[in-house]
């Protein structure tokens, strides 16, 4: 006697069956009868796990963030010796990703997050996790929230810009300047991790980035109250964003 689907894989087979209908024949390919059709299954299976049509297409972006999860886990190097070399192998590889799935790429960035899932949660604290090296090392030329946002902004850019563009306008050359365009706008050339030497906003991001995550750990060793860990990071966050530069 066969073995029956479980909640599990029948959902598997579903997002599956969804994904290749959808790289193969763009969003217009995915409906419910469709994608039921190709996994075996009849379409109120669909609304029983995902609920609808929109429930499937988070389900579709959330495989779509745990494959590429995968692929940067392989690449992840937990203590670069070059975290601005780093910072352009992280922006290549989300670029590549988009460029080569586009149909994919695109349900993943129109994701309405319902519920945000644990691969997406996992490549954004990837992403923090570099930016708050470059920042610890004295990299850093903006605060960390503004950096992860122009490293994002740039590459959705960037792979949006090349699928509207006709294929024979097609440049490599844009994926670089771009890419070296971001780096420039959110790392020095040099590390400045003196003071002295660069001023109190890098040095603001580079302690900052130190501290530790836990703030429970400076508490326990009798260093800081609660009170002072907050309002530390408070004088941080406004030094590393304007170099506190006085207010008008």
């Amino acid at each position: 006697m066969p073995l029956r689907d479980t909640p599990d894989s029948s959902r598997r087979r579903i997002v599956e069956a969804a994904v290749e209908l959808l790289e193969n024949g763009g969003p217009d390919a995915v409906s419910t009868r469709a994608v039921a059709a190709a996994a075996g299954m009849q379409p109120p299976a669909i609304y029983r796990l995902f609920g609808d049509k929109e429930g499937l297409l988070e389900a579709v972006a959330e495989h779509g963030y745990a494959q590429f999860l995968e692929s940067k886990r392989a690449q992840l190097d937990p203590a670069p010796e070059d975290p601005v070399e780093e910072l352009r192998r992280g922006w290549d590889l989300v670029v590549e990703f988009g460029v080569s799935r586009p149909e994919l790429f695109a349900v993943m960035n129109r994701a309405s997050g319902r519920g945000p899932d644990a691969a997406h949660r996992a490549g954004l604290e990837i992403l923090r996790g570099r930016v708050r090296r470059l920042a610890a090392g004295g990299w850093l030329r903006v605060d960390e929230e503004l950096a992860a946002q122009i490293i994002q902004a740039t590459g959705q850019g960037a792979v949006i810009t090349w699928h509207s563009t006709p294929a024979e306008r097609r440049n490599p050359m844009l994926l670089t300047v771009l890419r070296e365009s971001m780096v420039a706008a959110v790392t020095h050339a040099e590390p400045m991790v003196s003071a002295a030497e660069s001023g109190p906003a890098p040095a603001a991001r580079a302690l900052r980035a130190a501290l530790p995550d836990d703030a429970d750990v400076l508490s326990d060793a009798d260093v800081l109250s609660d009170a002072e860990q907050r309002l530390l990071r408070e004088w941080l966050t406004r030094l590393a964003a304007d170099g506190g530069a006085p207010r008008a």
